[in-house]
């Protein structure tokens, strides 16, 4: 993912956030997904975590 994507995302998710959604999703370590309940890392292909089944 490019840093554009990434920046746009983050707005993305700010103004969502302002306007009172509730936005989750996976946290970031290096290239790797990382699961914000347990902490998993996954790759970047993730759609559920494979350690406690969450997903965004």
């Amino acid at each position: 993912m490019s840093s554009a994507s990434r920046d746009t995302d983050s707005v993305l998710d700010a103004f969502l956030e302002s306007n009172g959604h509730d936005v989750e999703a996976w946290d970031r370590s290096y290239n790797k997904k990382q699961c914000p309940d347990c902490g998993g890392l996954h790759d970047t292909d993730a759609l559920e975590c494979t350690v406690c089944g969450w997903s965004p």
